[in-house]
């Protein structure tokens, strides 16, 4: 079965405002984040969809309820951002200097978080989570709300042709729209959402 999906990562908080590493901290939106979010809405940006997956964060819910109110919904915990461990609720100017942070770096971002999730762990778990739930369902098109990280880790690895994990960053309220196989678990004709809407 083919599917139409959009990933959509989440809108803004406190956390994303300051720059910090965000990941099981359970934040809402901020005033300026729910803001921002109404406004991409009100650009039609955000294609209708007759089913939606979330990550059950706060973040993430509220997104999905402001989006597609009255759509059914349903929370996955296996859609969590990653778990940052000591990194967690930090930005870069606090973690600069930490020789963990560094050694962190240096492995370009490939070895696990102290005291939190493993990337490898993390992007396993992301993908896991999209197939098993794209392939319950039976509709034709869905949305999946969820965490930049997520987004990623998604595309990085089901992406046809494949692009890399850092190439599919996404700014708070953007995302992706494809056409997902089932059969293959292939992602093919992906565009950014905001090129879609005309939105910049």
């Amino acid at each position: 079965m083919k599917l139409d999906v959009v990933m959509i990562r989440h809108a803004q908080t406190q956390g994303n405002l300051r720059g910090a590493y965000i990941g099981r901290t359970d934040e809402p939106l901020c005033p300026e984040g729910t803001r921002l979010l109404d406004e991409q809405i009100a650009r039609g940006i955000y294609p209708k969809v007759d089913a939606v997956c979330a990550s059950d964060l706060r973040r993430c819910v509220e997104t999905a309820r402001r989006i597609y109110p009255g759509v059914p919904l349903t929370l996955c915990a296996g859609l969590r951002e990653t778990d940052f461990g000591v990194f967690e609720g930090k930005n870069y100017a606090q973690l600069n200097g930490n020789p963990d942070y560094q050694r962190w770096i240096d492995s370009g971002g490939t070895i696990p978080f102290p005291g939190g999730e493993a990337p490898a762990d993390f992007r396993a778990r992301s993908v896991r989570a999209f197939t098993e739930w794209c392939e319950s369902v039976e509709c034709g098109s869905v949305a999946i709300v969820c965490h930049g990280g997520t987004i990623m880790a998604v595309l990085d690895a089901l992406s046809r042709p494949h692009r890399d994990f850092y190439d599919w960053q996404v700014k708070n309220a953007g995302g992706y729209r494809f056409v997902y196989d089932t059969h293959c678990r292939e992602a093919t004709d992906i565009c950014k959402l905001r090129e879609e809407g005309g939105a910049g």
